[in-house]
């Protein structure tokens, strides 16, 4: 089975009014793991219809191999889409459901049999074959669905929040089977969701989207270590975002004035001229909390002093949210890895003291 390209081309889409998406482009590798991350409403699903065949787009072009798919409907196209509801036949067992295109291609008996077969063993159901969709739990009947959209042999799956319907330990564990689906099979998938966690752990990129637009596409490293807007630095996990004006260049190293938390410095290879209001952003891992100051005159080390406002235990982690001496709220995660290297513990209301590093800080916007 050999994946598509996938060429999303100044695509635009309204409904009345709206504006579902705002010339679109996005171009997809073949055999990629990649999905399309953004909140309710951002245009994610409407692109997935398109690319289906469901919708057509108000202006724009959409290619699979270089060949303009526009023009086909649906089951002309080498698609197929993989629905939140699983949208299973309750009356078919197991065995029918994913049999059922190769029944309406009207394939022969034997090659039914053992396609089904190889695709209920794909997908470790090959046990429940004769079972209803009732008889299945929520993770069993999105795999019957999986095994179904794939034994067309697309070029292309599409997956429309496949998982949000499942539990929080049965979405991961679901997670693991479609990115192994995926490497055993080797086709393009395109994933819709609305969760980073999910698109962080599977895709080999992501196109971060609201409001109709795609506002980053990168690896989940860069998508999380290096947001491209404030939008895509609060909406992919958690971080601490604050303004500043540059004050000082020195090569790479650069030094922000803060209403907050005063000179903050951080590193940038392509520096905004001095004067340039900015926005930048330090996840909470990347801080270090201490009962002790880390001031020790070295270059590129920021110190902040506060007070535990709330600290969050989860086991693995703590969260703490610091209240600084200047007004504004940090927050702070603290991996547990190690029981006997924890140090003092810290408690609501300590008074203490943060640091991170210059290359830590990431500059996201520029303002002017």
């Amino acid at each position: 089975m050999i994946g598509s390209n996938v060429h999303i081309g100044n695509v635009s889409k309204t409904f009345g009014d709206f504006v579902a998406l705002d010339d679109v482009s996005i171009q997809i590798q073949k055999g990629e793991f990649f999905s399309l991350l953004g909140p309710s409403g951002c245009g994610k699903t409407t692109l997935l219809r398109i690319i289906a065949g469901f919708e057509e787009p108000a202006s724009g072009a959409v290619l699979l191999d270089d060949r303009d798919v526009l023009p086909l409907l649906p089951n002309q196209r080498s698609v197929n889409t993989v629905f939140q509801n699983y949208a299973l036949f309750p009356h078919l067992s197991v065995f029918e459901n994913v049999a059922f295109p190769l029944r309406l291609h009207k394939q022969k008996e034997p090659l039914i049999r053992a396609r089904v077969s190889d695709y209920l063993q794909l997908v470790e159901l090959q046990d429940h074959a004769n079972k209803k969709p009732s008889q299945l739990s929520g993770g069993q009947k999105q795999r019957v669905a999986i095994a179904r959209a794939l034994i067309n042999e697309p070029s292309v799956l599409l997956l429309d929040e496949p998982l949000s319907a499942l539990d929080a330990k049965l979405r991961q564990h679901m997670l693991i089977e479609l990115d192994s689906i995926h490497d055993k099979i080797g086709i393009t998938f395109i994933y819709v969701t609305h969760d980073q966690q999910e698109a962080l752990s599977v895709s080999d990129r992501i196109a971060v989207m609201n409001k109709g637009m795609v506002l980053q596409i990168g690896t989940p490293q860069e998508i999380y270590e290096a947001p491209a807007t404030d939008f895509v630095a609060k909406f992919i996990g958690e971080t601490n975002l604050f303004e500043g004006i540059v004050r000082k260049i020195d090569g790479e190293l650069l030094e922000l004035e803060t209403a907050e938390f005063g000179t903050i410095c951080l590193t940038d290879s392509t520096p905004p001229a001095i004067g340039t209001r900015v926005s930048w952003t330090v996840r909470p891992e990347k801080l270090r909390i201490s009962h002790d100051s880390a001031a020790n005159g070295r270059s590129g080390l920021n110190t902040l002093q506060g007070r535990v406002d709330e600290p969050i235990y989860s086991g693995f982690q703590t969260k703490f949210y610091i209240k600084t001496a200047g007004g504004a709220t940090m927050k702070v995660i603290k991996q547990h890895a190690d029981w006997s290297d924890e140090g003092p513990e810290i408690a609501w209301k300590d008074e203490v003291y943060l640091s991170f590093s210059a290359k830590d800080v990431f500059l996201v916007e520029r303002k002017q």
